[in-house]
């Protein structure tokens, strides 16, 4: 019952500190410290049981500098990761759904995701939910638009010895109620100028308004509207991400009208940044999938004694 306890007690340290940081408050070695951890994911899956989802959210994350991922899928109504993966190839998800069944694939009516192939087809032979590619992911794909276009027209306006746009990155890119006044000021003008990145950031804010639709037609007549603009602007970063929304055009309007909230996906994907942060990065793909896991999966972890005693 004392070993228990004493487990028990780095169990909820780790809800709050790495693992280095646990490890040398609890006077113990890493290894013994993810030692804990390890044993409480293990306890809290092999106690779990699968519940038959009806939201579904699937997303990537690296968890190293290099191109290193792993998939992540999340019950969005229950706000709690259900299935950790190495990689982001298809097997990465398709063990999610051989683990939930066939039954239970069938009652899965909505699925947010990215515009990855490989989740795509997945997703599309195990299920007949509606794929949503919600604002998330497409809002992040016209930022690093139009920041694209803002890099190019720098270099341009530099060697003609404008330094007009020089250390304006971030105004494109944050909302302007986090701006100081003398920064909105900034940004004021620059939005109200002739500048290309100008006219991409207004193409990308007619974007981020044009969500949470009750009927499909409206809908589909604001993204046609918007579609026409981009495609038509001149600005090749933006016309690449309008002819990408045309090919998945069906689920875009999925999402504009869709009943998912992508509030929970966004804050299990803080939530993992946060882990990643505060670990300064995992050696290997187990270590973040078990962090993973520990802090999101909604698990029963208590060691058996407690348990069985309470």
């Amino acid at each position: 019952m004392v070993a228990a306890l004493f487990e028990a007690e780095a169990i909820e340290w780790l809800r709050e500190a790495s693992v280095q940081a646990v490890a040398r408050r609890m006077g113990l070695s890493w290894d013994e410290t993810a030692g804990f951890q390890r044993r409480a994911v293990e306890r809290g899956l092999g106690r779990r049981r699968l519940e038959p989802p009806r939201l579904l959210g699937v997303d990537e994350t690296s968890f190293r500098r290099r191109h290193e991922y792993v998939t992540v899928v999340n019950d969005l109504e229950r706000g709690v990761v259900t299935h950790v993966a190495d990689g982001r190839g298809r097997s990465a998800i398709d063990g999610y759904f051989e683990e939930l069944g066939e039954a239970n694939c069938a009652g899965i009516e909505q699925v947010a995701m990215d515009m990855w192939p490989a989740h795509i087809s997945s997703v599309e032979e195990y299920t007949d939910a509606d794929i949503v590619h919600d604002r998330f992911h497409i809002v992040a794909h016209l930022n690093h638009a139009v920041d694209l276009v803002r890099r190019a027209e720098q270099r341009d306006l530099l060697a003609a010895g404008d330094p007009g746009l020089k250390r304006s990155r971030h105004l494109w890119l944050m909302g302007s109620g986090r701006m100081t006044r003398p920064r909105r000021r900034r940004f004021a003008a620059l939005r109200a100028s002739h500048l290309r990145v100008a006219r991409a950031w207004a193409i990308k804010e007619m974007a981020r308004d044009s969500w949470g639709y009750a009927r499909r037609g409206w809908a589909e007549r604001r993204w046609t509207r918007w579609y026409n603009w981009a495609i038509r602007s001149r600005l090749e970063p933006i016309r690449k991400v309008a002819r990408m929304i045309r090919t998945h055009w069906d689920a875009v309007i999925n999402a504009a009208v869709s009943g998912i909230s992508s509030a929970n996906a966004e804050g299990i994907n803080a939530t993992i940044q946060k882990i990643k942060r505060r670990a300064h990065g995992y050696r290997n793909r187990e270590h973040f999938r078990l962090a993973i896991y520990f802090h999101l999966g909604g698990l029963d972890m208590a060691p058996e004694p407690l348990r069985a005693h309470t």
